[in-house]
């Protein structure tokens, strides 16, 4: 008797159902079609199951290292041999640790207090990659830590490390964070260089400036001494300055610093625009996250604070409520930028007052 098509235990008048599929997972896209790493760790970071994650084991045992690390209790010696440890555990995988929040914020802990020896290997293998983790909001903090730890040479290497990618940097918010870590550590010399990408686009193609030895920072003196055209000049500010201005992204020195320079070359127009895209920024609190947040964010890796520590973080949270304008005056830069901005609320209440006064 020739077959019917179903199976024997289907009824009569229904089709076969379609065997059921065990579920795999694997990535759903064809094999043949390498997918970018981010697809691949949302992927694995989504679906798959903890201890199926690559390195699960690794990053379980450096946390419980870094839970003991931040007992404030503990003594110097015993920190800096659970330090060593965590330190051996990632020797050879500081990439892909720094890939994970959680192991990143160990890495981060490391860094911080490990001594130059354990230090060096950490930099030569994250160094390809520093551009691209400032850019990540898990990895920033990591890298101003580096930076913050790095030596002369280290830090020399960094600095050319971002010859072309500074005006990037500054239109991103974590970005930002880590230039202007590595302008406030700068040399003179080393300031100018990151100064004159934000000049012009000619500037950016030669790396010699930075060596001359006149070395004040000031826009009107590049543009005479080299002979560039202040219309030229201009228009590049512009289109560095209108992004970070969009973004609210103005706590920084280094931003302070052009958009001081930028207002001593523009005309009066020009100005008086970019003072009133400041002014709402600068009456309102800072954007920047500080450890605290961190802490909050990641509760099982929040350190048990002494009285010290919660007397400066109660410092911190008080000035955090202040106007961002009275904070960013603290410094120079923002000093310089403060009274321009104040100086243009008085010439706008002295215009409005002889308004008054002709009507």
């Amino acid at each position: 008797m020739p077959s019917s098509g179903r199976s024997p235990t289907t009824p009569p008048g229904r089709a076969a159902a379609a065997p059921r599929r065990s579920r795999s997972l694997s990535p759903p896209w064809k094999s043949g079609w390498q997918p970018r790493n981010v697809l691949n760790s949302l992927w694995q970071e989504i679906f798959l199951p903890e201890s199926r994650k690559p390195d699960y084991k690794l990053v379980k045992e450096i946390t419980v290292l870094c839970q003991k690390v931040r007992c404030c209790n503990l003594s110097g010696k015993e920190r800096s041999k659970l330090l060593t440890e965590a330190l051996r555990k990632m020797d050879g995988k500081y990439l892909e640790i720094a890939g994970s929040p959680v192991a990143a914020s160990v890495l981060k802990l490391c860094v911080q207090w490990c001594s130059q020896s354990e230090m060096d290997p950490v930099f030569v293998a994250l160094q390809p990659h520093l551009l691209d983790l400032s850019r990540n909001k898990d990895t920033g903090f990591l890298v101003n830590y580096i930076i913050k730890g790095a030596s002369k040479e280290q830090f020399a290497l960094f600095i050319s490390s971002l010859h072309g990618h500074v005006a990037s940097l500054l239109h991103h918010t974590i970005g930002a964070s880590v230039v202007d870590r590595a302008f406030h550590q700068a040399t003179r010399p080393q300031k100018r260089s990151l100064l004159l990408e934000l000049c012009s686009t000619e500037l950016q193609l030669s790396k010699d400036l930075a060596q001359e030895k006149q070395c004040r920072l000031s826009v009107l003196n590049i543009i005479s001494k080299h002979g560039l055209q202040k219309s030229s000049v201009l228009q590049h500010m512009t289109t560095i300055i209108q992004p970070v201005l969009e973004k609210g992204i103005v706590e920084y020195s280094i931003v302070h610093m052009v958009i001081s320079e930028y207002l001593t070359i523009a005309d009066k127009t020009s100005a008086l625009d970019v003072i009133r895209q400041l002014i709402p920024h600068l009456i309102q609190g800072s954007s920047v996250l500080d450890e605290d947040v961190i802490g909050q964010l990641i509760p099982h890796l929040t350190p048990t604070k002494s009285k010290a520590q919660k007397k400066r973080s109660k410092a911190k949270k008080k000035r955090s409520s202040e106007l961002l304008l009275i904070r960013i005056m603290q410094t120079k830069e923002g000093l310089k930028l403060g009274l321009a901005c104040l100086k243009h609320g008085l010439e706008k209440e002295e215009d409005y007052q002889k308004l008054e006064g002709a009507y």
